[in-house]
Parts: C-alpha cells; structure tokens; sequence
C-alpha cells in the first residue's frame, strides 16, 4: 500500500500597480511552484472629474472591493511607493495607494508590499528593467497568448513576486526573523 502525498494547496494572489488614474490588477493562482494566470485589467477613473479627488478615489475603492468579490483572492500585494521629481504627483499617487491598501484591507486580505525594484528584479532579474521587459517576462512566465496591457503587467508582475518571495517569508516568520520591530513605535503606530 503507497500513500500518496496530497497536491499542495493553490493560493490566489491579487496583485495592485497603484495609480490615480489607472490602477493596475492582476490575479495568479499558485499550487507549489506553478503558477496560473487568473484575470488581469485596469480601474480608470479617467471619467471622473480631475479635480474631483475624493470621486477618484472612490473608484478605485470600489473596483478593489468589485475584484475581490467576484475571484476571491486569498492575500494581495501592492507597489510601495516612492517620491519622485514631482512632490504634488507623489502625493495623489499616495493617496490612490492609501486607498487601494484600505480596501484590500477592508476584504479581510493580508497585504505584502514591495518595491518596483524587487519586482524588477523578480520578474527580470534586474531592477532596471524597462515596462517593455517586464511584459515581456510576464508573459512567458504565465504563458498568455499576447502582451498584457502595461499597468496590469506591473500588478501582474507584483503577484509574482509575492508568489516568488511567500514561501521564504513564511519560513523566517516561523523561526521568529521576522518579527515586528517595537522600537520607534508611538501609541502602537509607526514613528520611522
């Protein structure tokens, strides 16, 4: 009599380029090492006014919470966000990222956070990887039949990532690496 080892279990991963204009999203499902392409696409908020910030941002929360209900996923993983050349462009982009934390957050899901680096570096293999390359990679990596749209490539890629990066976090969270920092806090927020 054999026993047979049971087929691991397939987590989804939903993947956010965040972006106040356009909100990148993308799914995969995991099972072991393999990986599967599920949904990918854009929340543009592009038919709201401009100056209209909070109507914006309602989208994008909206949309966040739409692709949740309807594919399930299991934990999410959203584009840290840096500042650029243009302080007041970085602070709207904060926001639009705000938002879509908040509503992944607010679906109940674990959020991971990484770089556009990291990504890069994941997907390509080198952190100063143009779009173009990062398509390209997300495509053959997932095996789709054309180039996904750029910010859904990005999403896409941010889901891979985390799919590459979860099975060693969870190792090193289990011998205690990984535990959260007390100094710096303040009245349990992050002073740092």
């Amino acid at each position: 009599m054999s026993l047979s080892t049971p087929p691991p279990p397939t987590q989804r991963i939903l993947g956010i380029d965040p972006g106040l204009q356009t909100t990148g999203f993308g799914l995969i499902d995991i099972t072991g090492s393999r990986l599967q392409y599920v949904a990918s696409g854009v929340i543009e908020t592009l038919r709201e006014d401009m100056g209209n910030l909070p109507a914006r941002l309602k989208v994008i929360y909206d949309g966040i919470r739409e692709i949740n209900a309807r594919y399930q996923p299991d934990m999410a993983s959203v584009e840290i966000v840096f500042v650029n050349v243009n302080p007041q462009a970085t602070l709207l982009l904060g926001q639009a990222r705000g938002c879509a934390v908040t509503a992944l957050v607010s679906c109940g899901l674990p959020v991971a956070e990484y770089t556009a680096l990291q990504m890069k570096q994941s997907i390509t293999g080198q952190g100063r990887a143009a779009k173009s390359q990062i398509q390209e990679m997300v495509k053959r990596l997932l095996q789709l039949p054309v180039l996904p749209r750029q910010d859904a490539a990005d999403a896409l890629g941010m889901a891979i990532t985390h799919a590459h990066a979860s099975p060693s976090m969870n190792k090193l969270a289990a011998q205690g690496v990984l535990s959260r920092k007390t100094h710096g806090m303040f009245k349990g927020g992050r002073n740092h």
